[in-house]
């Protein structure tokens, strides 16, 4: 066997493990989130009332904006809840992003001290972002009593949505932490990519306001199919189609990309940051 099909076999002996590595794991896991989550909130006026504020601040925002403003049609659907139903998917992978991506970075003290996988930070950021995501829903839950909305029959499907939200996620995530061991210019462009991510996807519009010319180019955004397939399940209208089919494979395309690439570069982790 050539050297070259040596470190190709121990990588794949490597990303078979993973999974094992991590259950063994767990606990390092759930410690890691509950630590970041208590430290959110720690010394401020307000405390776990943040989690509630910052996404009504943005739904208002959005509101005045897009609604009063630049008269966004969403139909017979209010546009709190059209709006609310977006930023429920685009806000946890937001968080997973910025949060994920510097997570090795944030934690190079441990990192240089003890060994364990280093893909339990990433993930452990993904558990705190579920959190915020579950008061996300909450909130669409009380818009959706104040209108006296009636979810749709398609609301079965809204947690293979989330798999995949979660998925898409935790691939671009891991995909961004690795890098920015390396590259620490990340840590400076991430706020940039999730601004412009958050109006180059339907969040606040729909998706078919884009001019068709642009559509072909749009619709590349991963993104695009995972949150019109939120809303979707949620409110109803018009089914994704294959924008769902083309998020999945590009999602699945960056998770399991990402863990080789983070797997890579995790044995050299400790002497690069």
């Amino acid at each position: 066997m050539c050297i070259r099909d040596r470190i190709s076999s121990g990588s794949k002996i490597k990303l078979s493990t993973t999974v094992r590595d991590l259950w063994q794991y767990r606990d390092l896991i759930s410690i890691l989130a509950w630590r970041d989550y208590k430290v959110r909130y720690a010394q401020t006026f307000l405390g776990f009332v943040w989690a509630f504020l910052q996404p009504l601040t943005t739904l208002l925002i959005f509101t005045l904006i897009f609604s009063r403003v630049a008269k966004v049609d969403t139909g017979d659907i209010p546009y709190p809840l059209f709006a609310q139903s977006g930023m429920l998917a685009w806000t946890y992978f937001a968080f997973l992003i910025s949060q994920a991506g510097n997570s090795i970075v944030g934690a190079q003290a441990m990192v240089k001290k003890i060994y364990f996988p280093r893909l339990v930070i990433p993930i452990s950021k993904a558990i705190v972002g579920l959190i915020d995501f579950m008061i996300s829903l909450v909130i669409l839950v009380i818009i959706g009593a104040y209108y006296q909305f009636v979810p749709s029959a398609n609301i079965v499907y809204l947690p293979i949505f989330i798999v995949l939200l979660i998925i898409g996620g935790l691939g671009v995530g891991i995909w961004v932490s690795a890098l920015t061991v390396r590259f620490r210019d990340f840590t400076h462009l991430l706020p940039f990519i999730v601004q412009i991510g958050m109006y180059a996807s339907p969040v606040a519009y729909a998706a078919n306001m884009v001019p068709e010319q642009y559509q072909w180019l749009y619709v590349l955004n991963p993104m695009v199919g995972v949150i019109e397939g939120v809303r979707w399940s949620i409110i109803g209208g018009a089914a994704p189609g294959e924008l769902i089919y083309f998020s999945m494979s590009v999602m699945l395309l960056l998770v399991f990309s990402g863990l080789w690439y983070f797997k890579q570069g995790e044995r050299v982790m400790a002497g690069l940051i």
